[in-house]
């Protein structure tokens, strides 16, 4: 049996309609107890400023946490330096996704700049419903396939009957736009607007997207 190997690309551009806040809060503390008790309390205390403005405690959402242990240099009497444990520090990076709305935006930030924990932030955007887009993408990119293999045949003088395989990788597509270009910390700016609520005036572009199908089919 002859086949035909044909690789098609399905590309979109969708409008993002939902925020993304990224929350990156740090601490330190020479026993390793602590260190975990500080990290949990931080946690629930952000929760608790969340849920004031219509979040549910589940809303924020662990993506990485980490704890290490801290060592510092110093120099002996004869020179040398030398290292020495000073405790543990962790990181907990969260997110919070809402659908946008810079004006809530605006007053999450204000009240998160303005509480006792100074997490580091990046606000970023996405889609809320990622299958659909993924399916219209595979869409896309089955129908590309088949144009190319038509294509194809018809230059080589042969017919294109049954599909045989569809070869799909399933890898993960980043529906992810960042504006911001680093993260910054919440004391940069609370420091430089001082206002009751941050006047936000963010309009995403919108997210570009691909993917690949493989499909072979039957020719004669």
């Amino acid at each position: 049996m002859r086949t035909i190997r044909v690789t098609g690309k399905g590309q979109i551009r969708v409008h993002p309609d939902m925020t993304r806040i990224t929350i990156t809060v740090t601490g330190r503390d020479r026993e390793y107890g602590e260190t975990l008790r500080r990290s949990s309390e931080d946690t629930e205390y952000l929760k608790d400023v969340l849920s004031g403005f219509g979040f549910a405690r589940a809303d924020l959402k662990t993506l990485n946490f980490s704890v290490d242990t801290v060592y510092e240099s110093y120099r002996e009497r004869d020179g040398s330096y030398q290292q020495r444990f000073t405790g543990y520090s962790f990181t907990h990076m969260m997110k919070v996704e809402f659908p946008s709305d810079n004006e809530r935006l605006g007053r999450v930030l204000y009240a998160l700049a303005n509480c006792r924990v100074r997490p580091e932030f990046r606000i970023s955007y996405t889609v809320k419903d990622t299958e659909a887009v993924k399916n219209t993408l595979l869409g896309k990119a089955v129908a590309d396939a088949k144009q190319k293999a038509a294509v194809l045949t018809q230059a080589g003088g042969v017919t294109l009957k049954d599909i045989q395989s569809i070869d799909y990788s399933w890898g993960e597509i980043n529906f992810e736009y960042r504006p911001m270009t680093r993260d910054l910390s919440f004391n940069e700016i609370a420091a430089t607007v001082p206002a009751k609520s941050y006047a936000i005036d963010i309009e995403p572009d919108d997210i570009s997207v691909s993917d690949t199908v493989t499909v072979i089919w039957e020719i004669e």
